[in-house]
């Protein structure tokens, strides 16, 4: 009863702030910016980037673990969805063939605090890069606290959108080139999309092998935690070219590296962060996508999940199944009182399991070594 109760409030709640839409233009800290609070933000050119105003939306229980912390994919969702609208309005801002902004890649993303139902997530996004034929777009996501006006940075994220010809799907188009301030913006903009594509060109056939079930695993072993789950991709799940959005691919591939995580360590489990998340191939709707994940490693308070997803074109005979997505997610365990805890060690068997285990230890060290060089004061 106590549940419903809370429910109807949150209700209630998020209906009062539908209704902030018709109370006009709020102001904005930028200069030259104007939003509204509405689910398509409304922006004007700044002198140097797009900036979007997502409407605020208030956690809900179906949006949360059944410790009240938010899934990590409910949150990557809310980012993409943020990334898709303001980089598809940029590259339709001028006149010629329209488009659709495809996201392509997402970089490491740090949850740096977890979100609770009944809190409002701000979803704020802004162009820092262009190329020619790719956008980078930056987000952030600050809570809100509604009862103490509390507010609170938890996450920050860059992805990559390509735009897609709404007449050819495969026909990706220019994109309309932003003014930068400084010099200096640009070459910043140009090196870190040079690193993207080479690392996605390094991912895109690294992680060619399926995660295949075993009977009667033991515990803290691989196989005993790796699960996988099959989805019907409907039009719910598509962008107007009928392909999957990203944001709910990331929330499919969160919730399976979840599932791995809980029944590793069997307590409640968060979203520490995300690495980069690879789209190496688009996903039709009518497909069927087998998402797996399987741990890789662990150290005493974080588990490494990869995560693999896998389209079958069931209605296409001259297609076979391909790898569409892959990504690292890190997880850490928390007791009741939301305190990090220890989490049991994996064991890995087999030799690829061993190498991969080595290799996620390679990536937890150099993750470790670069938050302490950014903790260290500088002289």
């Amino acid at each position: 009863m106590k549940l419903l109760v809370y429910a109807l409030r949150l209700r209630a709640l998020a209906r009062q702030a539908a209704t902030w839409e018709h109370l006009g233009p709020r102001s904005s800290q930028h200069p030259g910016e104007r939003c509204w609070a509405s689910t398509k933000a409304f922006v004007t050119r700044s002198d140097l980037l797009f900036r979007a105003c997502v409407t605020p939306r208030i956690m809900r229980p179906d949006d949360a673990n059944v410790a009240g912390n938010v899934h990590g994919g409910t949150i990557l969702k809310m980012i993409e969805e943020a990334g898709a609208i303001i980089s598809t309005r940029h590259c339709n801002s001028q006149n010629g063939e329209r488009c659709v902004a495809a996201l392509a890649r997402v970089e490491r993303t740090d949850f740096l605090s977890p979100m609770c139902i009944g809190e409002v997530a701000h979803v704020s996004a802004e162009i820092t890069y262009t190329s020619k034929h790719s956008v980078e777009v930056q987000v952030n996501v600050m809570s809100e606290n509604i009862l103490t006006g509390t507010k609170k940075l938890t996450n920050k994220a860059t992805l990559w959108y390509v735009p897609l010809s709404l007449k050819n799907v495969d026909k990706v188009l220019e994109v309309p080139p932003v003014v930068y301030s400084r010099q200096e913006q640009e070459e910043e903009g140009r090196k870190r999309y040079e690193a993207q594509k080479l690392e996605r060109m390094e991912t895109k056939w690294r992680n060619g092998d399926i995660v295949q079930p075993v009977l009667n695993p033991e515990p803290n072993t691989v196989s005993y935690s790796q699960s996988s789950l099959i989805h019907l991709v409907g039009p719910s799940d598509c962008t107007l070219h009928g392909f999957v959005h990203g944001g709910v691919t990331m929330k499919l591939m969160d919730e399976v590296a979840g599932i791995v995580a809980a029944r590793h360590c069997k307590t409640n489990i968060v979203t520490a962060s995300v690495d980069a998340i690879n789209f190496h191939d688009k996903i039709r709707k009518g497909c069927v996508i087998t998402i797996s994940g399987r741990m890789t490693f662990t150290s005493n308070k974080s588990m490494e999940i990869e995560v693999l997803v896998d389209a079958d074109p069931v209605v296409d005979n001259s297609q076979k199944r391909y790898r569409a997505a892959s990504a690292f997610f890190t997880y850490v365990s928390l007791s009741q009182e939301g305190k990090s805890l220890p989490v049991p060690q994996l064991v890995p068997e087999t030799e690829d399991e061993k190498k991969r285990f080595e290799e996620g230890k390679g990536r937890y060290l150099q993750m470790k070594a670069k938050r302490q060089g950014r903790a260290e004061p500088q002289p």
